[in-house]
């Protein structure tokens, strides 16, 4: 496994999310395996650490993420623009083989049998909290973290350093219609008071 992949304290978890980036979302129930993009992911609770993602009816992630109870969200980074936009276009319903036909890179974290993308800046491994009234009305799915990790040369000790990498490692912000931002400059309020 890549050696700069470091876990993150639960605690901490919701910061990999804060800056609301589009996210990776993946999942697996036997032998079927599935990585879509979604814009729509947050972070909800800080103890114990819980996220929110928007997941429509039609997508063949969230029946994957019904039948096991388990997802990977991760950041992916403007290196992986064209991954992240395919994964996003493209249904598995229609293309069963998108994951080959795209050339997702794809490994597991050790205790966790769930597909996860190489290269990103962060994943949250989540356990489904079930809300099927949530699910079926709002396609919102709630999920507790119960394991967090990131890629070291951009997220430490708590915190993103965006401003210390290249560009490639900057997380996307979905517009609309392929259209994205990277995250920017850093600004600290309490120097500009």
């Amino acid at each position: 496994m890549n050696p700069y992949i470091q876990p993150i304290e639960l605690e901490k978890a919701y910061r990999l999310l804060n800056h609301g980036p589009t996210v990776l979302v993946s999942a697996q129930h036997e032998d079927e395996r599935n990585v879509m993009t979604a814009a729509w992911a947050c972070a909800l609770e800080l103890v114990p650490a819980k996220v929110s993602v928007v997941l429509d009816k039609s997508t063949k992630t969230r029946k994957l993420i019904e039948a096991s109870g388990y997802f990977i969200l991760q950041v992916p980074t403007l290196k992986q623009i064209k991954l992240v936009q395919q994964l996003g276009a493209i249904s598995q319903f229609n293309d069963p083989q998108k994951l080959e036909h795209c050339h997702t890179p794809l490994f597991q974290f050790e205790d966790y049998p769930l597909p996860a993308v190489e290269d990103c800046a962060a994943w949250l491994i989540c356990e489904l909290i079930s809300e099927p009234h949530n699910q079926q009305t709002h396609d919102l799915f709630i999920g507790k973290v119960v394991a967090a990790y990131a890629d070291s040369r951009v997220f430490r000790n708590g915190h993103w350093y965006y401003h210390e990498v290249s560009s490639e490692w900057k997380s996307l912000h979905h517009v609309a219609g392929g259209h994205y931002y990277t995250i920017g400059d850093p600004v600290d309020a309490n120097k500009c008071l």
